[in-house]
Formats: C-alpha cells, sequence, structure tokens
C-alpha cells in the first residue's frame, strides 16, 4: 500500500500520541546498556514545532522506504511505502514544501538520519536465516533495528499469511503495528513459507520449533504475531505451554475466501485451536474486522475467541485483548491500515507487557 503524509494528516490531526523508544515519557529503552537508535529520537529533529515532533513519531510506526523532510522556518512532510527510496524522498520534500517549507531537506530516511552533520547509521540484521527447514525460514528482518538476545527486550515473530492465489509472501514486510514493538526493542523475525508446501498444520509445527529456538538463543520475552493464516498459526502456539509470551492475531483465517466449502468446518477448527491452548502465562491479542470476507461467521467467531478468556480451573491463556470489529478499519487488510496501529500498536506492545488489560 502507498501512502504519504497527505493520507495520515487527516486521520492523525487532534490525536495525542504515545511516546516511542526515546522518550523518557514511557521509560521504554530496549536495555539500560544501549542508547535507543538516533532515528527513533523525535527531540533531536532541528527546527520542529512541537505538532512536527509528535508526527514524527507516527513517521517512525510507518513502512519503509519512508522519508521526513524539514525546512530552516519550522516546516515538514514525509512519506512512506512508495515504489522506491528515490519517489519516497521526492515525495516528502514536496509535502514539506507544500505547506510553505523553504529549503527542504531530508532529515531521516528508513532507519539512518542524514542530515548534515547528525549523520547515524542504525544497527541492523543480515538476512541470514536462524532456522531453516524444508518448506521454511526463520530470518531477521533487516528493515527493522536489531539489537540481539542479550540487549533486545525481546523477540517479535511475523508469519504472513497465505495468500489465496498461491503468490509468494516471502519476504513481504510486516504490519506497521510491528514497528511499534521493534521501536521499544524488540528484534523482528520473519517466519517465511514456501507456497508450494504451506500447509496449516505441517507450518503449526514449523512454527512451534521456531520459537523455541528463540528462548535457546536467550530472548527474554517471545512474542509472535500474524495477519490471516499466519495469525492462525499465531493462536496454534499457544498449544504448547511456555513457547511465547504474547501473541497477536490480526484476522486469523484458514478456510478460504466467501464460497469456500472448507466454511462449513471452519468454525469447528477455530474451537479445537481454542480448546487447545494451554498457555496460562501469555497474553493474546486478536483482532477482527468488519467486512472480512475470510470470515464465515464474525459472531460465532467472537463467542469462540472470547472463550480464551472464559473462567477454568487451568485458564488458557494470562489475558485476552479482543479488538472485535473496530470502527476505525474495515476488510481483511485491516490491520495494515494506518489507522489501526494509530489507535493499538501502544496498546498492543502494553497489553503484551501487562501494563493495561484493554485499549481506550
Amino acid at each position: 500500500m502507498a501512502v504519504s503524509i497527505g493520507l495520515f494528516a487527516a486521520i492523525a490531526l487532534g490525536a495525542t500520541p504515545r511516546a516511542s523508544l526515546g522518550d523518557t515519557a514511557t521509560g521504554s529503552v530496549a536495555s539500560p546498556a544501549l542508547r535507543p537508535p538516533a532515528v527513533l529520537d523525535a527531540a533531536a529533529v532541528p527546527y520542529l514545532p512541537e505538532a512536527g515532533r509528535a508526527d514524527y513519531r507516527r513517521f517512525v510506526q510507518q513502512a519503509t522506504p519512508r522519508a521526513f523532510a524539514v525546512s530552516p522556518d519550522g516546516s515538514w512532510g514525509w512519506a512512506a511505502s512508495l515504489e522506491s527510496q528515490a519517489a519516497t524522498d521526492a515525495r516528502a520534500v514536496e509535502i514539506c514544501a507544500h505547506w510553505g517549507g523553504q529549503g527542504c531537506r531530508i532529515y531521516a530516511r528508513d532507519l539512518e538520519v542524514v542530515w548534515p552533520g547528525r549523520e547515524s547509521t542504525a544497527p541492523l540484521a543480515a538476512e541470514v536465516p536462524l532456522r531453516i527447514g524444508i518448506g521454511w525460514t526463520l530470518v531477521p528482518d533487516g528493515r527493522f533495528l536489531w539489537q540481539g538476545p542479550e540487549a533486545a527486550r525481546g523477540a517479535y515473530v511475523w508469519a504472513h499469511g497465505r495468500a489465496a492465489g498461491g503468490q509468494d509472501s516471502r519476504g513481504s514486510q510486516p504490519q506497521p503495528h510491528v514497528r511499534v514493538f521493534n521501536n521499544a526493542g524488540y528484534d523482528v523475525l520473519r517466519f517465511d513459507r514456501d507456497p508450494l508446501t504451506d500447509e496449516t498444520d505441517d507450518a503449526a509445527a514449523w512454527l512451534q520449533g521456531a520459537l523455541k529456538s528463540l528462548r535457546a538463543r536467550g530472548y527474554r520475552r517471545v512474542v509472535v504475531g500474524g495477519q490471516s493464516r499466519g495469525a492462525w498459526n499465531a493462536l496454534q502456539a499457544l498449544a504448547e505451554p511456555g513457547l511465547v509470551d504474547g501473541v497477536v492475531a490480526v484476522a486469523p483465517a484458514a478456510h478460504g475466501a466467501t464460497g469456500s466449502p472448507a466454511w462449513a468446518w471452519a468454525l469447528s477448527d477455530l474451537r479445537q485451536v481454542v480448546e487447545a491452548a494451554r498457555s496460562p502465562a501469555a497474553r493474546v491479542a486478536i483482532a477482527a474486522f468488519r467486512g472480512d470476507e475470510f470470515d464465515p461467521d464474525p459472531e460465532g467467531r467472537a463467542r469462540i475467541f472470547r472463550s480464551l478468556a472464559a473462567p477454568a480451573a487451568t485458564p488458557r491463556v494470562g489475558g485476552l485483548l479482543f479488538l472485535d470489529r473496530p470502527a476505525e478499519v474495515q476488510g481483511h487488510g485491516g490491520g495494515a491500515d494506518a489507522r489501526f496501529t494509530l489507535r493499538y500498536g501502544h496498546c498492543l506492545l502494553d497489553f503484551v507487557e501487562r501494563r493495561v488489560e484493554r485499549c481506550g
């Protein structure tokens, strides 16, 4: 999805932004031994008024390629997810100039500060798989900040969906809310699968093995998130106690779109996944959206999701945050909408880390 500041301005005006890593308002730092990467420091951007610094905090939640431009008169503009870095840079400068900026220049590009005299690179990971299996890999995503198991606050593993047409989703960028976790100090890894061998239960077993390897590497927290079939597999990880500390399941689905014959047993299969959950320490966030063409029964699925939090002698999970058809966005891809991240990104982090029980 190609976006620029023009899309977000109407969304964000009047919002009260949460501080991101490097802002003392949250006390959220990746490690007491490390300074936050310079790109996250909104206070360091020259010339900006407070409204510009608030917008910069929104900027660092966006997907790459991205660019933030500023002028000596305090005007700014940013763009993200355009077709190339050159187009993204040009759009950011254009928007800055549109708001009256004279001499607009790029301050930050992707994860780096490029302003003359303040240049700063960011710690990135080489995209070398940490685990490889037949048909899958667990690989650090080089588009996110990286610190390693000793310094990181935790690991966030993102599982992509399975495209209905069999397209290859390996290498696709995790949804923007993952940036909130990354900015707070989580390393981000992708659970990539070959579409030719990506069967639901096989992928669940692969994912569980991948998650175990992160524990063995020393990550203090392990969070798994995903969209569609990736979210379904993330929920299946709850079948093994202690495997994960948090799950973020965005529009979970595994039975095809409208008209699929598999819808006849979709709710039964979902109920089995939920009943198999045995992770009383794990915090589980689920987002379901209106108008989701992969949702055969919104009310029926909502009841099943809520049963994760039903009182029991042995709780299935350590807490449930169910975002049931939020008003801001809709459709199966609602989690990729910037409004979802602006409204819920920090809440998801706070919920997983046990600071809140609900959003709003």
